[in-house]
Formats: C-alpha cells, structure tokens, sequence
C-alpha cells in the first residue's frame, strides 16, 4: 500500500479476527498519521449480540489505541443496521479511504456463503477493503 490514508475504518467485534485486523489497522494508521475511527454495531440488542463490544472490551480497546499513539473514534451504532451496513455507511460518512475487517476461519459451505458481513462490505465499499485473517 502506497498511498497515506487519512481515515480508516475499523469494523470491529471482539473476536480473535477482529482483534487481526485491529492490528493491522493500528499499525498502518501508526505509520500513515491516519485517524483510525472503529465502528462495532449490532441491529438489535446489545445485551443478545455477543459481536456487540461491552463498555468493558470498548475501554480496553480505547486503553490500547491511545498507549499506541493512534488518533481514533469508537462508535457502537445501534440503529437496526448490520455491521456491514453500518461499517460502509461510517466509511461514507467520514470519507475513509479504506475499511478494515477481520475474516474468521470458516467451512467448505462457510467460504461459499463467506459472510453477510464480510460480503457486504467488499461488495457495497466506496473505498478500498483490507480482509485480514488471524
């Protein structure tokens, strides 16, 4: 990647493939002075979602992005939407000029079908689409 990035978006959960990207992420805004804005959504219920970050996972990843030097927003937008669509609404919003997600391990069925999330975010993107695996 050669071009310097000013906002990435994270899509974030807390599960080990997110926590991936989320080094990948820090470390290219690290390098490009990129501000860094994490988006971590759930349609529903925060409570029934385990994708959805509790305040103390959010803290803990705010600890880690301000001990990096990152400059960074953490948004957990709960408005009916998926994460993919919140992910890609976030990145039109902010004007990213490229989003970040974690892709879990999955079956033969699974990486035919890869993920409503994942897929929607690398088909709807106006911006460039970093997959990162752990």
């Amino acid at each position: 990647m050669n071009a310097a990035y000013a906002t990435i978006v994270l899509g974030y959960t807390p599960a080990p493939h997110s926590r991936a990207a989320l080094v990948r992420a820090i470390e290219i805004a690290h390098n490009r002075s990129a501000r860094l804005v994490v988006v971590n959504a759930t349609p529903g219920d925060r409570y029934s979602d385990p994708s959805f970050a509790t305040s103390d996972e959010i803290g803990d990843l705010e600890r880690q992005l301000r001990d990096e030097g990152v400059s960074f927003e953490v948004r957990q937008p709960m408005r009916g939407r998926d994460g993919g669509e919140e992910v890609v609404a976030t990145a039109d919003e902010v004007g990213a000029e490229l989003i970040i997600i974690g892709l879990r391990r999955r079956s033969a069925v699974g990486k035919f079908l890869l993920g409503s999330i994942a897929q929607r975010i690398l088909l709807d993107a106006h911006c460039d689409v970093l997959a990162v695996k752990p």
